[in-house]
């Protein structure tokens, strides 16, 4: 039994005088994460005053609050009886298309994780543009997107000695996660390749491209098309595809 299908309840964690934190469990089981995305639906429905902001993450929901406006008590009690609501039957989703120029100086380590998995480069390509990913949750830097859904025979563990700076645009895998790298930063990560695609541009409306439960694939393009690309999305375009679910 998994800890998603067990029968523990979501419980409460203090995080300072004006947030707490809805747990769902203690790993990223893919029904934590559709768990803490009903509750964040479910919470901007309620509008409850005294609410500001909330983040999701794998398996709980950050919640920020006024406690002038509403107490820790109040708010928990509310919080956890929006929780028990049964997560309604996946309707429209948002599928993004993301193209990636893969390997060379685009992707650094894609010959590494081939020979990490005993495959050729072009295989782990096609496993890594083959699957279907769910952004899990938006962090560590603005429109960095967490994917969940890597094909489990290319997981790699995270680099034993983090690189300090990573390209912006990298795509990326460590452990059993995927990601869109949107800003130049740290990572212990294996970078496979390179988007134009800028999921923040804070110049551009909407300033942040993708949300927490939006599905992406990936699309291999060559170093032509990469730099076209590039050019139309640093004056704001948007360049990855919005496919109808």
């Amino acid at each position: 039994m998994t800890a998603a299908s067990s029968t523990a309840q979501p419980r409460i964690l203090l995080a300072g005088d004006t947030a707490l934190v809805v747990e769902f469990g203690r790993d990223s089981d893919p029904q934590f994460s559709r768990q803490v995305l009903n509750l964040d639906r479910n919470v901007a429905r309620e509008a409850i005053a005294g609410v500001l902001e909330t983040v999701p993450t794998y398996r709980s929901l950050l919640v920020h609050y006024d406690p002038v406006q509403i107490g820790f008590g109040t708010l928990s009690e509310r919080l956890l009886a929006l929780a028990q609501l049964p997560v309604p039957k996946e309707t429209a989703v948002r599928r993004w298309r993301v193209p990636v120029v893969y390997g060379g100086h685009y992707g650094i380590d894609l010959d590494d994780v081939a020979r990490a998995h005993q495959i050729a480069t072009d295989e782990v390509i096609a496993k890594h543009s083959g699957s279907e990913y769910r952004v899990a949750m938006i962090g560590f830097t603005p429109g960095f997107a967490y994917l969940s859904g890597l094909d489990p025979s290319i997981a790699t563990p995270r680099r034993e000695s983090p690189r300090t700076e990573t390209p912006p645009g990298t795509i990326s895998i460590g452990g059993v996660q995927a990601c869109v790298q949107c800003l130049a930063a740290p990572s212990g990560w294996h970078l496979l390749g390179r988007t134009p695609v800028r999921t923040f541009h804070p110049h551009r409306d909407p300033v942040f491209l993708m949300e927490p439960g939006d599905a992406v694939t990936f699309t291999p393009i060559n170093a032509r098309e990469f730099d076209a690309l590039d050019r139309a999305a640093e004056r704001g375009e948007v360049i990855a595809e919005l496919v109808a679910s």
